[in-house]
């Protein structure tokens, strides 16, 4: 018996309109096949941050596409990740194609992120863009902008594109996409120029209206906005050191012969991978040893009325900082120093005390969430020599816990690592003298060619995935969720002060992605569809693609990447004795 009788089903002709509804309630109605895009020029307003794609149905969107069915609809702005991720991807293409119409027989190379917004470009092949050049280049951009010219984007055969690359002389996509096991590539069109970029893309030249270009030591820096000024370029302080620390990292990459992923690939097929991983090695183990020597000799030098006390290791979540000072420690005692590792992370507040951030979440990067008051207190007890129970903050639980009772010996010097230890109102009472600042971050310069960069920031993101699962018991969706607050916090709290370290330390490791990927894989593959996050693991998902799995059994126990994979020998390792 039909359980609906007044019901009438009947078998139809699709109606010639169908209807998108918005986060907001409101449905637009529009041509069957219409891109999205035309759909959201009706809701587009001037005070709203530019729309650049769209989340139809659960799936992050180029605006071009279209909608057959009725769909849910979400905008996707330049006031957001994912949204300045497509702006600077397009961005990206315009710069190489006015270069290439410019200077066709020399090679750019888009290097790294600038943290005002930007990536710092080389030129090969030819000398550096002088001010003149650079000014055309930027006035040809412009005028491509104003012509509002269409990315055309289509898949084509693999060999296809091969084939095409290779002709151009490209070999570093040649490399890249021998490995590749999907039998397609995205290529993206404007007008003679023929690319494929890591991700989606504006539909046309007339939406990149925010950029600049500036020379920048030896090389030239694209301008961009950030997501919470979407439409405006912000102040570009100098940043030699951050400069310095990435060169040093590309002539290791020299070392090991690695340009690209692509090199990166053919050297584990070829069995070169134990070489990779324990020269990778042998090169940061060098780097710590020459940081120790430097505060040797400061120390030494320093009068014995005001020695250096503490050693403030700071950087962004994720970049190996307490390792490095375990490392650090070690070489140090070799040089003849005592020193005290003291992890900041075990002064944070009970969870229920930590403080809320701007969307009414715990934010656990603000200074704030940490008891700042009694670290102080603790060191100033510490440095006079008297016995101090250490806290220890226990992640499962969320609550600190009483630690080890210590006490310094004369000649001791506290190491203190944590994102805030270049905060200068971290400590106000300590003396320059008495600090020597480190600055520790995985500054990622192994890109997948030269214009399809990878993000120091999916490193660390990857990093921390697997480092969360396995230590802290979060589900990869929990760890996404959480790393809007965490880089909020290093935009506020590490990145303003990264210049002011005596030294910098890049804990990047060549090979470090593809022996992450099969631990991070099964991670982003169980965060569900429909769920905010799956966007952003649907992506990490996709940049892991490109890389060779490796094996981690030549990873010493020592290394920086035991921190995040485990089996570090350096877990428990103390170099204190209570007294």
């Amino acid at each position: 018996m039909n359980k609906y009788p007044s019901t009438n089903i009947e078998v139809v002709n699709p109606r010639p309109t169908v209807e998108i509804h918005l986060p907001d309630g409101r449905v637009l109605s529009g041509p069957r096949g219409a891109a999205v895009g035309d759909f959201l020029q009706t809701i587009k307003t001037p005070e709203l941050p530019p729309i650049v794609g769209a989340v139809v149905n659960g799936e992050l969107r180029e605006l071009t596409y279209t909608i057959q069915m009725e769909s849910t609809v979400r905008p996707v702005t330049m006031g957001e990740a994912d949204g300045m991720l497509i702006y600077r991807r397009s961005l990206t293409f315009l710069l190489d194609a006015a270069f290439d119409d410019l200077f066709a027989d020399a090679t750019l190379t888009i290097d790294h992120s600038v943290s005002s917004g930007g990536y710092y470009c080389e030129v090969s092949g030819r000398p550096a863009l002088t001010d003149e050049e650079l000014n055309q280049l930027e006035t040809y951009m412009r005028q491509l902008v104003e012509q509002d010219l269409p990315f055309q984007k289509r898949e084509a055969p693999l060999n296809e594109a091969i084939a095409y690359f290779e002709a151009k002389g490209q070999t570093d996509k040649v490399r890249l996409l021998a490995h590749r096991h999907k039998g397609y590539l995205t290529l993206y069109r404007l007008e003679d120029h023929q690319d494929y970029h890591h991700g989606y893309m504006v539909p046309s030249t007339g939406y990149l209206r925010w950029f600049g270009l500036r020379s920048t030591n030896g090389g030239f820096t694209l301008r961009f906005p950030r997501k919470h000024r979407p439409t405006e370029l912000l102040p570009m302080p100098e940043y030699p050191k951050l400069l310095v620390a990435f060169r040093l990292y590309g002539q290791w990459l020299d070392r090991l012969g690695i340009a690209n992923v692509g090199t990166l690939n053919d050297a584990i097929q070829a069995g070169r991978w134990q070489e990779v991983i324990l020269v990778s090695e042998a090169l940061h183990e060098q780097h710590v040893s020459e940081i120790a020597a430097q505060i040797t000799a400061r120390h030494n030098q320093a009068s014995t009325l005001d020695p250096v006390q503490v050693i403030l290791i700071s950087g962004p979540s994720s970049s190996g900082k307490t390792t490095l000072s375990k490392r650090l420690a070690i070489q140090l005692i070799s040089q003849g120093i005592t020193p005290f590792p003291l992890e900041m992370d075990n002064y944070f507040r009970n969870r229920e005390d930590t403080p809320l951030g701007e969307d009414g979440k715990p934010d656990f990067e603000a200074l704030t969430a940490l008891d700042t008051q009694r670290l102080a207190y603790d060191l100033r007890r510490l440095i006079a020599g008297e016995r101090v129970q250490i806290p220890r903050f226990n992640f499962k639980t969320g609550r600190s816990e009483t630690g080890e009772e210590v006490r310094l010996k004369p000649d001791q010097v506290i190491i203190l690592e944590g994102i805030h230890g270049l905060n200068p109102a971290l400590l106000p009472g300590l003396a320059v003298e008495q600090a020597f600042r480190i600055y520790a971050s995985a500054l990622t310069q192994l890109n997948l060619d030269h214009h399809n960069r990878i993000s120091t920031t999916d490193t660390r993101l990857v990093r921390r995935i697997v480092r969360d699962a396995r230590e802290r018991g979060y589900m990869a969706r929990e760890t996404i969720q959480r790393w809007d607050s965490v880089r909020r916090g290093e935009k506020a709290y590490i990145f303003p002060y990264q210049e002011n370290a005596d030294v910098m330390f890049n804990s990047a490791l060549a090979y470090e992605l593809s022996v992450l990927k099969p631990l991070a894989e099964p991670l982003l593959r169980q965060v569900p569809f429909g769920v905010p996050e799956y966007v952003e693991a649907k992506r990490l998902l996709a940049l892991l693609e490109w890389f060779v799995p490796v094996s981690s059994d030549f990873i010493p126990g020592n290394s920086i990447m035991r921190e995040f994979i485990g089996g570090s020998t350096l877990k428990d390792f103390k170099l204190w004795h209570n007294q």
